[in-house]
């Protein structure tokens, strides 16, 4: 990515929406771009590639966060998603990743800790509260159906790609293990989301694992 990390926060609380961004903007490579109280507020700042990163709670007024996460366009379009929320909940973050997120925190993590989680989630990277994360698959095994049959159309170099997406490697990552471009993985990446009909790295793994693709 060249440029800052532009960054958008939405958060009802004022204080810490307004400690969130002066954290963020000491951040070296981030730029907060805006905030709003609201998803309402938020909504119309979020289209045509204008913010890389939305730093999203799910407990707004109004239009709730995983509402808001919904209609969201994924990248390149729209932006990345990273939920920082109270709900210290796996039932929760399966809901988020479904519908196109890329992280899920809790509330309370140490200020350096987001940062680098903010930073990894824009290189393409997948963040899941570590407390979670067992959770999560665990909830997320046991909700698959029955193995579709074929590679779902993908070719047998953009299953490789999502078998590392999977592990964890960020899109440089994945990059030099396959001795090329991140542009080019971005690229791969965008044309498995467009064969599976999904928005996100998240979605795409999920739905390559049910079809027995993916190996976690």
């Amino acid at each position: 990515m060249s440029g800052p990390v532009r960054l958008f926060v939405c958060e009802d609380d004022h204080r810490l929406r307004s400690r969130l961004c002066r954290l963020l903007r000491g951040g070296k490579g981030l730029s907060v771009v805006g905030e709003a109280a609201s998803a309402e507020e938020a909504e119309p700042h979020l289209g045509e590639g204008a913010v890389d990163l939305l730093l999203l709670d799910l407990e707004l007024p109004g239009m709730d966060g995983m509402s808001l996460l919904g209609r969201l366009a994924g990248p390149p379009v729209g932006p990345e998603v990273l939920i920082l929320t109270t709900f210290a909940d796996s039932g929760k973050v399966l809901e988020a990743m479904r519908l196109g997120a890329a992280g899920y925190l809790v509330k309370g993590i140490a200020g350096s800790r987001l940062i680098e989680a903010v930073r990894e989630v824009a290189a393409g990277g997948t963040i899941i509260e570590p407390r979670l994360a067992r959770r999560f698959w665990n909830l997320f095994e046991a909700s698959r159906g029955r193995r579709s049959q074929g590679a779902l159309g993908l070719t047998e170099e953009e299953v490789t790609v999502l078998n590392l997406v999977a592990r964890g490697l960020t899109n440089p990552e994945v990059g030099r293990t396959l001795g090329t471009t991140r542009r080019q993985v971005k690229g791969r990446l965008e044309s498995i989301y467009r064969k599976l009909g999904v928005r996100s790295r998240v979605e795409a793994v999920l739905k390559a694992t049910a079809a027995g693709l993916v190996d976690l």
